[in-house]
């Protein structure tokens, strides 16, 4: 079959694409400013990727064509599919009835952190030799792909509420019915689809409706909207996180670095990773807890975790020039911002860290959180802010909330220099943004390389 998806370079999409090429049809794809990892992931894969949306890349006429969640009315290819009586479905849609049926599934749901356990529980089970497959919206290191199809039963899928598609505006993981559901958390977010946290609350219910009896909900026992929404009803057992009734994690260093796991106050085994954070640490115990559900034994879980390498553009190293450390990240939530902060201080203690974050998804261009960023900010020494052209609020209301610390730029040149001239060894800049910010992590990873080794100062 000669599959068409348009989206195809967004993380979902991508991975998509990837598990249609791995069923044998032949696929092509469109889209606009693609950027790492999925680029490179396409390529890899000898995906054909066309620039922009003209109704030409859809002759001649394919079998069917998946549309991404980012495509609304308008857009021309999409007008030209409904014209021409083109046949077109979802991606969650095709996964579901392409991929899932018959399958085990785990999903990983929550507002922040589905990618990253994501990764950690498809890890956990290849560790125990199950083979799964997966679809996460990242590239996980140990895998090297973002989605590949795996042996039955199991497959992990990132479980996103986001909306489907254009025609569709349930939340996509209602499509998937797990087997094993983690909710890691719930906030609001997504301003552009959800009036309100209700609304995301009542999308996760119909998750949650979708789990059978013999199933498993792993659930953050400490977040009190995921609280809210299991007293809406629930038919499948419970097995909380970050609970003393449940799975608990015991930190032996400060930075999340190493911590034991313990369930229902007994020990179970212990990890010593690469990664850093409480949030990590929980995110650990979901996977764990989940994983065990699949008949993965914690101690193996827990080894499996000491050779996890994270997915890419969480908290990732991009390189180290003349002392300076550049890390990449996708947080663009003010919690994800702030639980990131305090994951970095907590590793590099006194050392100067400068954040650098472009306002770029719809719920910051919307100001939704404008007074939560400045907060969520405070653990770095600096922070610049990339504004966007027609930017709809004052982003100096984060730089008044940080007390001089903050300075606002209207492109990446102008950070690139910026931070050219004011860096200094043993600092630690963590770059920050949803998008492929302009390639500020290679400019700057070159200006570094480019500047004289007198010109780059001495620490703090």
């Amino acid at each position: 079959m000669r599959i068409h998806i348009l989206g195809i370079g967004g993380t979902f999409m991508g991975g998509v694409a990837v598990l249609a090429r791995a069923l044998g049809h032949d696929v092509t794809g469109s889209d606009a400013k693609v950027y790492p990892p999925m680029s490179t992931q396409l390529e890899a894969e000898g995906i054909a990727l066309r620039e922009g949306y003209d109704p030409a890349h859809l002759e001649p006429a394919p079998d069917l064509i998946i549309i991404g969640n980012a495509l609304s009315r308008s857009n021309p290819a999409v007008e030209s599919v409904l014209d021409r009586g083109l046949p077109y479905t979802s991606g969650a849609q095709w996964v579901a009835e392409n991929i899932l049926q018959g399958r085990w599934v785990l999903a990983v749901a929550g507002t922040h952190g589905k990618t990253t356990t994501s990764g950690m529980l498809a890890w956990i089970l290849e560790y125990a030799h199950l083979k799964p497959g997966f679809l996460v919206g990242g590239v996980p290191e140990n895998f090297g792909v973002s989605a590949r199809l795996g042996d039955a039963p199991f497959f992990v899928i990132e479980a996103d509420e986001y909306d489907t598609a254009f025609f569709d505006k349930r939340s996509k993981f209602v499509h998937y019915r797990p087997r094993t559901a983690i909710l890691n958390n719930l906030e609001y977010d997504h301003a552009d689809i959800f009036p309100d946290i209700a609304a995301i609350r009542r999308q996760f219910h119909h998750l949650v409706r979708s789990v059978p009896r013999s199933g498993l909900l792993v659930v953050n026992g400490a977040d009190a909207q995921l609280a809210e929404t299991l007293t809406m009803g629930c038919w499948t057992p419970v097995e909380k996180f970050g609970d003393a009734a449940g799975w608990q994690a015991e930190s032996l260093v400060p930075d999340g670095s190493r911590f034991r796991v313990l369930f229902q106050g007994k020990e179970q085994g212990s990890v010593e990773w690469d990664l850093i954070g409480a949030h990590n640490v929980l995110n650990a115990l979901a996977a764990i807890a989940a994983a065990r559900h699949a008949g993965v034994p914690v101690k193996t879980g827990c080894a499996a975790l000491k050779e996890f390498r994270n997915v890419k553009r969480r908290m990732e190293v991009r390189g180290t020039v003349r002392g300076v450390t550049v890390y990449d990240d996708f947080a663009h939530h003010p919690t994800a911002i702030h639980t990131t902060l305090d994951a970095l201080r907590a590793r590099v203690g006194g050392k100067r860290i400068v954040a650098v974050l472009e306002a770029r998804s719809n719920t910051m261009r919307m100001g939704v959180h404008r007074a939560e960023l400045g907060p969520a900010l405070a653990g770095a020494d600096q922070v610049l802010l990339c504004q966007p052209t027609e930017f709809p609020w004052d982003i100096n209301i984060v730089t008044a909330a940080l007390n001089g610390r903050a300075r606002v730029f209207r492109s990446v040149d102008e950070i690139v220099t910026v931070l050219g001239q004011e860096l200094r060894a043993d600092d630690h800049v963590l770059i920050m943004s949803n998008g492929g910010f302009d390639g500020i992590h290679a400019k700057l990873l070159a200006r570094l390389a480019a500047t004289p080794s007198a010109s780059i100062g001495s620490p703090g």
